[in-house]
């Protein structure tokens, strides 16, 4: 049975997997009270189709579907990355509170102010919590909000999966997150998206990144096999 844990448990854990690189960061500082640069997260259509957008002419691409789908692979992978990492920890953190802030030339941000969470201890536990947190609680509603741009679920799945994936590519290869990881991508809509072989994670299809002028096919591509 989880065991709910105080907000400086959760904070230190969130301190701590953050130091494996930015995209396992959740800030738990205290933000200015009413900033309306804090949305909560995935927020509203109107910051979505401008990051979009951003992204688009950081790419070098006009091709909007290319974009939506690096954003959701990239916002997925901000979401997944510190759960995981802390989970394995023993504590999975509460994202019911989650913000984000954004701006064109700024990076993605994301923010707890209250941080609450579970004691776990099994990954089945971990993975009974971080699942419908993140894909119902925030990948669902955030594909919802990018709905401006058509999306295929074979790649807005595959997408999660390979940002799930992913993030064992960055710090120790701890058995606790290796261990998390493959028990998520065995739980729907993840399930069949991809698999593990001798090189790690390959998924059935492709986050079309190699339609980038430049680009080319990620380490995981479906594609390239």
């Amino acid at each position: 049975m989880s065991l709910g844990v105080v907000s400086g448990e959760v904070s230190g854990v969130l301190r701590d997997v953050a130091r494996l690189g930015p995209y396992f960061e959740i800030g738990v500082e205290v933000a200015e009270p009413g900033d309306p640069a804090w949305l909560p997260f995935p927020g509203d259509d109107e910051r979505l189709d401008a990051l979009v957008g951003d992204y688009g002419e950081r790419l070098g691409t006009a091709e909007r579907r290319v974009a939506a789908s690096l954003v959701f692979q990239a916002l997925a992978s901000r979401l997944w990355s510190p759960v995981v990492a802390a989970a394995a920890r023993g504590i999975v953190p509460d994202l019911g509170g989650l913000r984000w802030r954004w701006a064109p030339g700024d990076a993605i941000t994301l923010w707890l102010g209250e941080p609450a969470g579970w004691r776990v201890r099994s990954v089945e536990e971990a993975a009974g919590l971080v699942h419908p947190m993140v894909v119902d609680g925030r990948l669902r509603p955030l594909r919802e909000a990018m709905g401006f741009v058509k999306l295929a679920d074979g790649l807005v799945w595959g997408n999660a999966a390979s940002a799930l994936a992913g993030s064992l590519n960055v710090g120790p290869a701890e058995p606790g997150r290796v261990a998390l990881v493959r028990e998520l991508l065995r739980r729907e809509p993840l399930a069949g998206t991809g698999t593990f072989g001798a090189d790690g994670f390959v998924r059935n299809n492709c986050c079309l990144y190699y339609r980038v002028p430049g680009g080319g096919m990620c380490g995981d591509c479906g594609l390239a096999r």
